[in-house]
């Protein structure tokens, strides 16, 4: 969990820098782009995280090591300021400075994503490959498998989503999920981009697992009842379960509906328990 520090820097960073990464139009995914190697250039450099969020440190010279870094790369000035700005700041913990980084590098992906009129198509495709990998133990066990290269892990979710049609920015942020794990699994990533997709739309993630796919009516009944529940709009996070034999299982937030199969059998298993 991050420190308040933290926290307020983070916030404070993603809403200084909101409107300038909405106007940047598409060189918001060249920003993206950058800022996801400055993230992973840190993840790999624990001393560098160090220089950038020791507080004894004058802030000048914190932003003079991100120029430094940077003047190389050829980085867009947007990409610069975010860095310094970041560099500047208070951390709880050093390595918190490279979790604001890749926050700020997935929200200029999803105004990159606005840009192409691509953001709902993104959260929808995510939510596809994470229902499609959650019964493949194997699967997700390689794609967060520290003991192999980043390199390698791209290389096994390209050959896994060879032939499918998904949109540029979808492989974009699955191949992130895989190569940055962050002390992070896949599948969780994938969830938390999916609720930042969210987020940033302004709705509210509405998680519904079933064991087939949900048909449009129930798509449009469940998004209609929990927009009224709720007081706001909210998007679908379809996961299908083929473990959970029939009904749904529906959460948002800390609160869960569950009406499957499954809940069922175990709710009289601890019945007939209680009452033998």
């Amino acid at each position: 969990m991050r420190g308040e520090t933290s926290l307020n820097s983070d916030r404070c960073a993603r809403e200084k820098f909101a409107p300038a990464l909405r106007e940047a139009n598409v060189q918001a995914g060249v920003v993206s782009s950058e800022l996801f190697d400055f993230a992973n250039l840190l993840d790999l450099n624990p001393r560098l995280e160090r220089a950038l969020t020791d507080p004894s440190r004058p802030a000048k010279d914190k932003k003079a090591l991100v120029d430094q870094l940077l003047d190389a790369s050829g980085a867009l000035p947007l990409t610069r300021e975010i860095l310094e700005d970041l560099a500047q700041r208070g951390w709880s913990k050093v390595d918190h400075i490279a979790n604001a980084v890749e926050d700020l590098a997935v929200d200029a992906t999803l105004y990159y994503a606005d840009v192409k009129s691509v953001t709902a198509t993104v959260a929808i495709e995510l939510a596809k490959i994470h229902s499609a990998f959650l019964n493949m133990p194997q699967v997700r066990s390689r794609l967060s498998d520290t003991q192999v290269s980043a390199d390698t892990r791209i290389k096994f979710l390209k050959q896994l989503l060879a032939g499918q049609r998904l949109n540029p920015l979808t492989i974009v942020l699955a191949e992130h999920a895989t190569r940055d794990l962050r002390n992070r699994r896949f599948l969780s990533t994938l969830s938390w981009l999916i609720n930042e997709i969210s987020r940033h739309m302004g709705e509210q993630v509405v998680t519904v697992v079933s064991a087939v796919p949900l048909t449009r009516d129930q798509f449009s009944g469940i998004i209609s009842a929990y927009s009224a529940k709720l007081g706001r709009p909210v998007h679908i996070n379809s996961v299908v379960d083929p473990k959970v034999l029939g009904g749904l299982r529906i959460q948002f937030g800390a609160e869960v509906h569950d009406n499957t199969v499954v809940a069922q059998l175990q709710q009289l298993r601890r019945k007939v328990g209680v009452s033998a």
